[in-house]
């Protein structure tokens, strides 16, 4: 298994930026594809960006232009700067991975698994904004 732990959320007012990172304790860290999802207090889980193994990025239309994500396969780190915070961010932030060789869907890309599940997710980091 993969242990995932998120790290670096907090509360900021709107307009703000925080960067939340994400440690995972695995090996072959750099073959997987990886994403942050979120998920507010009775509301629907959204995806918020994913990044495969060559870094290719895909972000949620409403975070796009907002949020960054990144990865340090060196450091086994996958981070999200979020920049001009809303109340709608306000939400638990979890990081997933999807390892390919499980995913036998189609497109066999990383946001079509993502979509599909995850196989390993963290605890959550929450993010408030007011």
């Amino acid at each position: 298994d993969v242990q995932l732990v998120e790290s670096g959320g907090g509360s900021v007012q709107a307009g703000g930026s925080l960067n939340i990172s994400c440690v995972a304790s695995t090996d072959t860290y750099s073959h997987y594809c990886m994403g942050w999802f979120r998920q507010a207090p009775g509301k629907e889980r959204e995806g918020v960006a994913i990044i495969d193994s060559s870094s290719s990025a895909i972000y949620a239309d409403s975070v796009k232009g907002r949020f960054t994500i990144s990865r340090d396969n060196a450091k086994n780190t996958l981070n999200l700067y979020m920049s001009d915070l809303q109340p709608e961010d306000t939400a638990m932030y979890y990081c997933t991975v999807r390892d390919m060789d499980t995913y036998s869907g189609y497109p066999k890309n990383c946001a079509a698994a993502l979509r599909a599940g995850f196989n390993w997710r963290g605890r959550g980091t929450q993010v408030t904004v007011s």
